[in-house]
Formats: C-alpha cells, structure tokens, sequence
C-alpha cells in the first residue's frame, strides 16, 4: 500500500490543550501499549509516518502518537516569532499530558525532530524511555552569526520565491534517493505542498538556533543514531558525528535519502521496536 493509502486508516486527531492551543495528531496502537512519540522535520508532517504507524497498528504491544508540529497542519502555532527547542518541547509535553500520557515514552525524532525530542528529554528526563533520532539536524546554533544569517535567510527566501508548492517540486525528490519509487516521491511532495509559511518560518529559527550536540550532553536516557547512506541533506558523517558524541556508532539504514522512515521503513520499524524481533516471535 502506498503511504496515502495507509493514512487513511490513521486520521488525523485533534487534541485540545486549552486557551485555544490545540495540537492535530495521528495515533496507532493501544493506548496501553509502549508509547512511541515521532516527531517530523522541517518539510514534513505526521503523514511521513505512514507505515510506522501501520506497523503499531499490527503491534499490540506499542502504540504510536505522531504529530503535526506547531504550526503545521490543525496545530497551533507557537508564540514566539523566533522559538528556540524550548518552546516545541513545552508544546509536546502538554500535548502528552493532554492525553493523559504519563508511562515514560520513546521519543523519535527525524531530522528537525531531533532538536525538539533531546531538548524534551532535558526538560522532563523521568518521562523518557529512550531517543532515537533519524538522519538528525544538528542545528546552527554553533556556526558564526554571519554563516547562521545566510542560512536562514537563503531558506526563507526559497520559500517566499516558490511557495510551498513550488518548494514541494524543486526539492521533494531530494528527500530520498535516486532509486526510491515514485509514490515516496510523490508523498514526500503531496506533504511539503501542504506546509504552511508560518509554521515553516517558525521551525526555520529553531533550526538556526539549535544545538543537538549541547541537548545530547545533558540526556540522561540511552540514545540511538540510525541515517541513511545516501542522505545528501544530513550525510553519513554529520549523523556519525551527533552519534560518537554519545559514545554510539551510527546505524547504517541502507543506501537510503533523509526520509528514511518511508525509504527504509522496515529498518526504522525494527530498530525502533514497532516491529517484534525475531527472537520474539
């Protein structure tokens, strides 16, 4: 089944936080399962977790909560014009709450995610199983100020000039390597075509801001590092970096792109336990 299909079976949900902030969600699984929480990147959404939901769905020992970012989607968008790792995880803790989640969870976090999920963990460690971070962004938040400056704004500018449709065009096929099928590509496009400006623009400092390896020194939970080797976005050796600074080795995922949990969804499900393992079956 292609990922538009399987989301169908997985609509999204809307979670009210109070005072008008609401959070818009996709959820799998039984909610007394193994709570695993995934977080999407820049260009993405909850629709990117298509077949890790499907995999909770045939799992009853794990459940699946993906969400639509602050500003993404029905969610709320944040406050601040500019908000830093902070801010997501205050949003992400009280989305949790709001659905009475108090097990501790897995926390994945793909690309952007990544900064949101380490800087979660720091905020409430107790409520942390483990972090998983897929082809994790490390942020710019260690770069010279002139560097950070042109990154942004060549990011912003890009968006402005083609939209989120014309973005979804000229760098969809870029999430995934030469060899993924064309119904990942055209999922990869059909859910950046649907991003919104602000919401991006928002993600967009915190990415400028962030610093994964500063969050990953103060984590206290164990943490896995997984990428693909043919991730141009972020290649083997950044995601090898972020993964020495915790004393891991990187997991190779396959000749893969940065989306790797649809390109290497079989891979990402075991690594994750969404999946039984074979010496549980």
């Amino acid at each position: 089944m292609t990922p538009s299909d399987l989301l169908l079976q997985h609509p999204i949900r809307l979670a009210e936080l109070g005072e008008g902030v609401r959070v818009a969600y996709r959820e799998a699984g039984k909610a007394t399962a193994v709570t695993h929480v995934l977080l999407h990147g820049i260009g993405s959404a909850s629709g990117s977790w298509a077949f890790q939901l499907a995999a909770a769905r045939a799992n009853p020992a794990v459940r699946v909560l993906a969400w639509d970012a602050p500003g993404y989607g029905e969610s709320t968008p944040l406050v601040p014009e500019a908000p830093d790792a902070t801010d997501y995880a205050t949003r992400l803790w009280a989305w949790l709450d709001a659905l009475g989640v108090r097990a501790p969870v897995t926390l994945l976090g793909h690309s952007l995610g990544a900064l949101m999920v380490a800087r979660a963990a720091r905020l409430q460690p107790v409520r942390v199983q483990r972090l998983v971070l897929l082809a994790p962004a490390r942020g710019y938040g260690r770069a010279p100020t002139a560097e950070r400056e042109q990154k942004l704004g060549d990011r912003l500018a890009l968006l402005t000039k083609l939209g989120p449709q014309g973005m979804a065009q000229a760098r969809g096929a870029a999430m995934l390597s030469p060899a993924a099928p064309p119904a990942l590509v055209d999922a990869v496009r059909e859910t950046m075509a649907r991003i919104h400006v602000g919401g991006y623009t928002q993600a967009a400092h915190l990415l400028d801001q962030g610093d994964l390896l500063a969050d990953l020194q103060q984590v206290a939970c164990p943490v896995r590092v997984a990428s693909g080797s043919a991730d141009t976005i972020t290649p083997a050796a950044a995601c090898e970096a972020v993964a020495r600074s915790v004393g891991q080795d990187r997991q190779d995922l396959g000749p893969v792109g940065h989306a790797c949990p649809l390109e290497a969804a079989d891979a990402v499900n075991a690594l994750t336990g969404l999946v039984p393992s074979p010496s549980a079956e």
